[in-house]
């Protein structure tokens, strides 16, 4: 029996002046090792793709982190270089693919800009600056050359209890990483909102009313799932959706 197939989001970046789609090669390990799936990379090309016939040959789909930022005019805000970078090529793409990923219960889970495309996408708001907003932790990335050190627990995430994620967890508290610059503001009116970090910032949703398993996390479980009990958990849970 084959694998069955997950697309995972590309963002689109430029190389000594070429462009290149690129997906970090955590998400894809992550799809094969930990979810026993299939990766497919989706190239950010929103002019030249149907999304929903697109999603017709996949099993499931991953929307990834990103060093880039959503750009604010998808979230009513003013642009600023302060919040660069931005990938509007990936937003154009991202934004379709979100859509027609719901409407057709397509087993899917949100990381990082992932988790801010989908609160955006369902028209909630965003904070560029979390860091700026009073009594909000920094969540950025820690400064360290050791990736251990980068993804590395930083503070508590407290689920609510009899929801997904603490059934996933079998716990109401576990320890996650933090290496985000933007978050949640106001959340989408379609989002329930079942997990917070320690400043009140919402780090964990799920669709409401999702025809399928569709979960956000603001954190990277990605980084050596199978050494992280929860992100173990989390992978095994997405696994068993796009299996059926």
């Amino acid at each position: 029996m084959r694998r069955p197939l997950v697309g995972v989001t590309a963002d689109y970046r430029t190389y000594d002046n070429a462009p290149y789609h690129v997906v970090g090669d955590k998400y894809l390990r992550a799809v094969w090792e930990a979810a026993d799936c299939t990766p497919l990379v989706i190239p950010a090309m929103a002019e030249s793709q149907e999304a929903a016939a697109m999603l017709e040959a996949l099993d499931g789909l991953l929307f990834t982190g990103s060093p880039s930022n959503v750009h604010p005019t998808l979230y009513g805000h003013t642009p600023s270089e302060r919040y660069e970078p931005y990938d509007q090529a990936r937003d154009a793409m991202t934004f379709r693919m979100i859509e027609a990923a719901l409407e057709k219960g397509l087993p899917t889970l949100f990381i990082c800009r992932g988790f801010q495309e989908l609160n955006a996408a369902l028209g909630g708001t965003l904070h560029p600056r979390v860091h700026e907003v009073e009594g909000r932790l920094d969540h950025r990335m820690p400064k360290h050359d050791d990736p251990d050190v980068r993804y590395g627990p930083r503070h508590a995430m407290t689920f609510t209890a009899g929801g997904a994620f603490a059934e996933i967890a079998g716990a109401t508290e576990i320890e996650v990483n933090s290496l985000h610059g933007q978050g949640i503001d106001r959340p989408a009116a379609g989002l329930t909102i079942e997990g917070h970090a320690p400043d009140g910032t919402p780090e964990a949703v799920t669709v409401s009313g999702a025809k399928a398993f569709a979960l956000g996390v603001q954190w990277h479980p990605e980084y050596k799932p199978l050494e992280n009990a929860f992100s173990t958990r989390l992978f095994r849970a997405f696994s068993q959706a796009v299996y059926g």
